[in-house]
């Protein structure tokens, strides 16, 4: 059965990093007039001639947000369960090589991370693991999730790929939300990043998505890590990933997250850097494009634009977070996987997000709605 493979295998890296930086603003206020866009016209938006109409996309960008999905923000929090990791990756805190104390919740200490995130008031989870399949495999997953359903109406999780009978099993346990990053879409550098370990396999990494939609996954989570590679071409990868993944599982909903090089333990340097005026374009470019993305702020972004970004086209924001396991209550100095920018508290948060007119939604999904 085809996959993403087949259709990416028809798009060559250099051939559309050259037709970005080629787009001519003329080709953007053409871009800009249309009342629906296609792929090809995000790849216009996401180009150096568009950055002087970032107004203008922000203006769009906001109306459109406003119109699909009111003026509400979700409020979500990651659960980070383990940190010990079998991969060699050069950007992250976890990788194997670094020789930091490596830990995994048991029973008892994730009930005490539950407590915590609770009290703070949110209803919307993320679990988040280390690639380890000796621990961290299925079984404690399906385990994890029957514990942690009982407190949440929304569980998504976002760990090692699996097959497509384990995204099912997590399917029937209650997780709402898979979310798989490929890191960045360069194959030919890709290797570089992740010499050793089973993330190395490019291939099977890239077809995981196909894997979470044939297993039926309400809703299916992408993103590049911002600063590996040119971020321009990277996202349109993986806009062209998501355009796929819409047409072949189309009852599954979609969203698009944009974490950015952050520090951490032994990580190389970013070696592209992201302004935060790229990043705005590029949130823009996703909302110009799909109205029905869902596109997430998380707190490696600093506080001031995680502010100023709420009415332009975000739907849900961390808050409040730990990238630490049990860093909420267990063991808050245990080693991060990225340090976080934005530390201010879940309630500061939602005060913002109101005093800006819109509503922080804490819960907006029931599993008893699909029954």
């Amino acid at each position: 059965m085809n996959t993403f493979k087949s259709v990416f295998g028809n798009y060559d890296w250099d051939t559309i990093q050259n037709k970005i930086y080629r787009t001519t603003e003329t080709e953007v206020r053409n871009t800009l007039a249309k009342s629906k866009k296609t792929l090809e016209d995000f790849l216009v938006l996401i180009s150096p001639a568009a950055k002087p109409f970032l107004e203008e996309m922000a203006q769009q960008s906001h109306q459109l947000t406003q119109k699909r999905f009111g003026k509400t923000i979700q409020m979500y929090a990651p659960m980070y369960l383990s940190n010990e990791c079998q991969n060699i990756c050069t950007y992250c805190g976890f990788s194997l090589d670094n020789k930091i104390k490596r830990k995994t919740l048991t029973e008892n200490e994730i009930e005490q991370e539950i407590a915590e995130l609770k009290k703070a008031g949110f209803d919307h989870v993320l679990l988040v693991t280390g690639e380890a399949n000796y621990t961290v495999n299925i079984n404690y997953f399906l385990k994890a999730v029957a514990q942690i359903k009982k407190h949440f109406s929304s569980i998504s999780i976002e760990v090692q790929p699996l097959s497509e009978e384990e995204y099912l099993q997590l399917h029937e346990a209650g997780v709402h939300t898979v979310l798989v990053y490929q890191e960045t879409y360069h194959r030919e550098v890709y290797k570089e990043y992740h010499p050793k370990g089973k993330k190395s396999n490019f291939d099977f990494r890239l077809e995981t998505p196909d894997r979470v939609g044939k297993a039926g996954i309400h809703k299916i989570g992408l993103g590049v890590l911002l600063g590996l590679e040119d971020w321009r071409t990277d996202s349109f990868f993986n806009a062209l990933h998501l355009d796929y993944l819409q047409k072949t599982y189309w009852q599954s909903k979609y969203s698009v997250s944009f974490p950015r090089l952050r520090p951490a333990e032994g990580i190389i340097e970013p070696n592209f850097i992201m302004e935060d005026s790229d990043l705005l374009q590029l949130i823009c470019a996703y909302r110009l494009w799909n109205e029905d993305l869902e596109i997430s702020i998380s707190t490696r972004e600093n506080e001031k634009f995680r502010d100023n970004i709420i009415p332009i086209g975000v739907t849900s924001m961390s808050a409040g977070s730990k990238t630490n396991p049990g860093g909420y209550a267990v063991d808050v100095e245990s080693l991060e996987q990225f340090e976080t920018s934005d530390e201010r508290s879940a309630q500061e948060i939602a005060s913002i997000i109101a005093s800006k007119g819109y509503e922080p939604v804490w819960k907006d999904w029931d599993k008893a709605y699909t029954t």
